[in-house]
């Protein structure tokens, strides 16, 4: 009777850590490939909140990849201006927008700005991150402890170094690529 007791334990911890790590779990969709992502809930579980609710809710489905500069990272998530499928969408404005939810405050911590990191973007504000992320090309040490990192590529990298880049330093993209949909696991 023990041992079946203690079987049944790790059946149902295992199975329930699964559960755990697969609801952490993004796929990102893109023209050349799916991106799959982990999130960090106990780092930034505000912001992985966000993410996963305008992600679920399709919100991102559809939205640009605005600002992308070579080396460093591409910028997407406003879903309010940068949404190809919106009545809204307006590729000058986008980067500018984000959703009706409120603005969320920071949740910096010690991660490191590594190859692969997801981070939120926001204006001079520290608190004021909405909608719109950043998946880095390469570490951008500069960027640690100033920027919410809420996740990781943890397979499909060679298809986010596929997306179109952007023109100057400020990595504005005519015809941008963009999410074709982003749900969970």
């Amino acid at each position: 009777m023990n041992k079946f007791l203690y079987f049944v334990f790790v059946f149902v911890f295992l199975f329930s850590s699964q559960l755990f790590a697969e609801e952490n779990i993004m796929i990102l969709k893109l023209k050349d490939g799916d991106v799959k992502i982990e999130l960090f809930p106990n780092i930034a579980p505000n912001h992985v909140e966000r993410f996963k609710k305008l992600a679920n809710s399709k919100q991102y489905d559809g939205v640009v990849f605005h600002r992308v500069i070579e080396g460093f990272m591409a910028q997407t998530g406003d879903v309010e201006f940068g949404n190809s499928s919106n009545e809204k969408y307006d590729l000058v404005r986008a980067g500018t927008g984000g959703s009706d939810l409120p603005n969320l405050k920071a949740e910096f911590s010690d991660i490191p700005h590594l190859r692969g990191t997801l981070s939120m973007a926001r204006s001079a504000d520290p608190n004021s991150a909405n909608s719109q992320f950043f998946i880095c090309f390469n570490d951008a040490p500069h960027l640690d402890r100033n920027y919410s990192v809420f996740g990781k590529v943890i397979k499909g990298m060679e298809f986010v170094d596929k997306i179109k880049r952007g023109d100057g330093s400020s990595g504005s993209v005519k015809d941008p690529d963009k999410i074709i949909s982003l749900s969970s696991l």
